[in-house]
This record gives structure tokens, sequence and C-alpha cells, in this order.
């Protein structure tokens, strides 16, 4: 690259922040020109002045309605806070026979049955849940907002209801958590910024209401990096979260405080949401599944804004079948939410025991491609690399064939993830940033003013790219029905370290869902887990192939 090309690069930056009124420090912008921004905008246009011009932006190819109509179009819900018109209802899985079973040592699915004949009460759960929080959140930092009050009401309600045979389904009674980026009606929604600090909703986010609707018990909010704008847990605000397994170590993030409080017992589940992998990172860092489903199967109504068309809202949870009974009961199409769309069903193909999560087996002929490369700058730690080699060799066991495929744009899609997740962030942030510049953490702010580096001509260039990558990894991907990789190359980094979002922020620039499951143990007795990845709207093949390699 020449020196002018970098030169043009920086005064572009300059003169866009003056433009959009950011009152940036020269400090901070130093620090972006020190960190190669300006390079890699350089960069990004060569790669896309390399590709041609025979391709359209990504938001005008329709992608989100690819494959509804497939297996049958749901209706369209008018009222978000009744529940979700188009998910098959679940039953849950009958308990496991064991002498005097401990609820903390259950699934959702597990317990559903028993608080459904009363022998087991949500009353009881909750106030175990309150009584965990209280004992172990000073040093786990993973709530933002408890609140117990609230919670213990909605489980005395829950067990009236039940009483009176007026069960609403596998979450009623059951205690849940949601990200501190999910409006609740008279809560501080503080999306983990000081700038929302004060910040009082009066309004439930869409998913909100259909837990509620469900008869899930919300026990609180949990922590998240600033804006959710970091994949690690670090927070110059209210401080980090530590891995469950090893306080030295980072739980991930954003979702940091979700996958924590699921690991340490506190809740049965808990709602993240995955820009660029802040569901999957945390949850195979802290040994959980974390499920992000197809863009446009949930509602993202109520919850804080990072990249319009990158967000997806989406459940942590203690099992594979757990994770689909939440995503089952936040599901569905709403007129409050354009993204959302009238999907199939959440159920697989007609066998015994088909219901979200329910089969253990994948369905006959499942074909999974494994990536020759994964182009990484450096080679998966060796323990991972075995982790998905196991999670490989158990879908064959399960009956799966596996079928190398070549994803070569790998690189390119995740520069076209990067990109667009800045450019959108920016500009939705570029008004606070204009008032409350100074009260943003040095990283965000940093992050959010180095978008500035790229123009709308970039962006459009990184739509058309995200297209023609689309187009060719759908017809790469027509031989097979998943994907499997890791989640990520090795196991938890350093607290207050970020993780890698090399392996997930692609499938955000997809909409395709994708699930992070636990797949053994790693170095210091981290986990580890792996990633499989479907085709848009096809949840129900990716979850019953997650549970052959859930251990």
């Amino acid at each position: 690259m020449s020196s002018r090309d970098r030169d043009l690069a920086v005064e572009s930056l300059r003169a866009n922040l003056r433009a959009a009124g950011i009152p940036a420090r020269e400090e901070d912008i130093e620090r972006v020109v020190a960190e190669g921004i300006p390079d890699r905008a350089v960069v990004f246009r060569a790669l896309l002045a390399a590709t041609g011009d025979d391709c359209i932006p990504d938001f005008l190819s329709g992608w989100s309605l690819a494959g509804v109509g497939a297996r049958g179009e749901g209706k369209a819900t008018a009222d978000p806070a009744a529940g979700p018109a188009q998910v098959a209802a679940p039953s849950p899985t009958v308990a496991r026979a064991r002498p005097e079973p401990s609820p903390w040592l259950s699934t959702i699915a597990e317990l559903a049955p028993l608080v459904r004949a009363g022998s087991v009460s949500p009353v009881e759960l909750t106030e175990q849940a309150l009584a965990r929080i209280e004992e172990d959140d000073g040093r786990a930092n993973t709530f933002q907002l408890v609140l117990a009050e609230e919670a213990l009401a909605a489980a005395h309600r829950a067990e009236n209801e039940v009483a009176g045979g007026r069960w609403r389904g596998p979450l009623h009674g059951i205690p849940v958590a949601v990200k501190d980026l999910l409006a609740m009606k008279g809560t501080v929604t503080t999306s983990g910024s000081k700038v929302l600090a004060d910040h009082v909703t009066d309004h439930d986010a869409a998913a909100v209401e259909r837990l509620r609707a469900a008869g899930a018990v919300i026990v609180g909010k949990t922590r998240l990096s600033e804006f959710a704008y970091w994949p690690g847990s670090t927070n110059p605000h209210y401080g980090p979260t530590p891995n469950p397994r090893d306080p030295t170590r980072d739980a991930g993030g954003s979702s940091s405080g979700s996958a924590a409080a699921v690991a340490r017992g506190m809740v049965y589940a808990a709602l993240g949401t995955d820009t660029g992998g802040s569901i999957r990172i945390p949850a195979a860092l802290c040994g959980v599944v974390g499920l992000k489903p197809t863009f446009g199967r949930a509602s993202l109504h109520g919850c804080a804004t990072l990249a319009w068309s990158l967000d997806h809202v989406g459940p942590l949870a203690r099992s594979v079948e757990d994770a689909a009974l939440v995503l089952a009961a936040i599901a569905g199409r709403d007129p409050r939410d354009p993204r959302t769309r009238p999907a199939p069903p959440l159920v697989a193909d007609g066998s015994p025991g088909d219901r979200p999560g329910g089969a253990r087996r994948p369905r006959a002929g499942l074909r999974v491609g494994v990536p020759r490369d994964l182009h990484l700058g450096a080679p998966l730690e060796d323990a991972a690399s075995r982790s998905w080699a196991r999670a490989n060799r158990a879908l064959e066991q399960a009956g799966a064939t596996l079928v190398e495929v070549d994803l070569d744009e790998i690189h390119m899609l995740r520069q076209v993830a990067v990109l667009t997740l800045g450019v959108e962030a920016a500009a939705h942030h570029a008004p606070m940033l204009r008032s409350r510049y100074d009260d943003y953490g040095e990283f965000c702010r940093g992050r959010l003013v180095a978008a500035f580096t790229f123009s709308a001509q970039d962006y459009l260039g990184a739509q058309r790219l995200r297209h023609w990558i689309r187009t060719r990894w759908d017809a790469a991907c027509r031989r097979v029905d998943l994907l499997s990789l890791p989640c990520q190359p090795g196991v938890a980094p350093l607290l207050d370290m970020p993780a890698s979002t090399d392996l997930t922020n692609l499938f955000n620039a997809l909409g395709w869902p994708a699930i992070s499951v636990p797949c053994g143990d790693g170095e210091h007795g981290l986990p580890l887990a792996v990633q499989l990845v479907a085709k848009p709207w096809d949840e129900s093949t990716l979850v019953r192939a997650a549970r052959a390699v859930e251990m």
C-alpha cells in the first residue's frame, strides 16, 4: 500500500469525525492510526476492487426469506405479548429417574414435568436462585440488577397458576435472567454504559414479553461489556466478570453475565445478544450452550442496538434441549421489528420425540460440512483441535456423514463483518458521542471513533461483498446440511482480555443459525466447545445434531 493511500485514509477519518460533529480527542485519533485502522481501510478497498462489480448490496438480496415455505410458513403474531403463534408448543422431557433429584443439578426439560405435577415449587426454585446470587455474586459480578421482590411475586403467581391447572409450558416457574441490553419496564437498562446509567425503560423488550408470557421468573439483569462492543467481559464502569472455572480467566463477552450466571447455577437459562459471537463466545468459555438463531427468528424490539443488520437475541442454557425450549418461547414474528419473518416452526421432521431439542439423534442422511481450512492467523490450540475432532466423531457415530468443504472467502467475510459492525455502531452512537463523548469508556470510544475511517462507499462495498460471499457459500453448502467448526481457537483468555470473533462473526454477517456446544476441557480444565451452523430457519436440524455432540 502506498503512503499516499494511507494518508488519505487518515484525512478521511478526521473529515468524517468533523462532519459528524464528534468532538474526538487527538490522542484517540492517534491511537486509531497507531492500531493500523486506516491501513485496514486501504486493504479492504483493494480487496473489494479485486472482486469486480457484478454483485448487488446484501440488503437487497432478500436472503432472510430463504427457506420460508419449504417446510410451511408460520402465521404472523399480532400480539407479541400473547406468545409466538408460529412456534410449536414443546413438551418437556420426562425427568430422568434418580434418587432425590436436586433441582440445581437439573435442566429445564427435567424440571418442567415436576413443576407441572406440583412436586417442585417455583417459589422454592426462585428462593434458591436468589440465595445463590446473594452468596456468590459479590465475587462473580454476573448481575447488573437483581429483582428479588418482583421475581418472588412472579414465582408465587406461577405456583398458583400451576396449582389451578393453568400450566403455560416448560418455562413456567423457572428462574431465568436477561442481559442488561434488553428493556424491562420500570428498570434501568444501562447497556453496560455510564451514558445510560439512569435510563429507566417504560416498556418490556419483545423477548422479555415472551418470557413473561411463558411464565418464566426473571430474577435479574446480567452484566455485559460496554454497549456489547467487545468479545470479553471488560467494562470500565462496572468491572469484569471472571470465568466460573478460574477467576484469573475471562468469562467472554459480551453476554458475560448471562453465561456465567447459567454456569454458576444461579439461573437455568439467560438471554443474551450476539452481533459478532456474543452469545456463543461466553457460552463456549464458560461451558454452557449458546444458541444464535437465524436473523429474523426472534424480535429485537426493545433491545439496545449495536448493529442493525448483525444483532441477534437468543438463549444461553445448561443443555441443548433447554436452549431450544427458550428459543421456542421467544421466537416469532413481531410487527414492531420488520426484521422478523413468518418463519417455519421450530420442529424437526416428525420423528418420535419431535419438538425443539427433543430428539437426540440427527435425522437420517445428515451431511456435515467440515472446512478444509479455517484461514486463522495462528493454528488452533491442540486441545481445541482434539475437541473439534471429538465432536465430528460423535456426529459420525450418530449416523451423520462428514464432507470436506472449501470456504476460501472466510478471511473476506471476517472483514465484512468487522466493517459492517463498526459503521453501523458508529452511526447509531453518533448522537450520543456528540453529547456524551467523555462518558464512554476509552476502549468503546476508540472503536467507535475508528469506524469513522470508513466511508459510505466502503459500507456499500462491504454489503456487495457480503452478497457475493453469501452466494458462493450457498452454492458450496448445497451438498451439506450443517457446518462444523470450533467456536474458539483455545480456552478462555486471561481476565480482561478479549476472546476471538474469527470463527463466530462469519455467521452474523450471513444471518445463519449457529450453536456453541461444550465438548471437553482444555488447559487447566477450562471448557472447550464446538460450533455447529445450519442453513437459515433450520434450527431444528441444528439442535438435533447438537444433542448428539452434547457431553
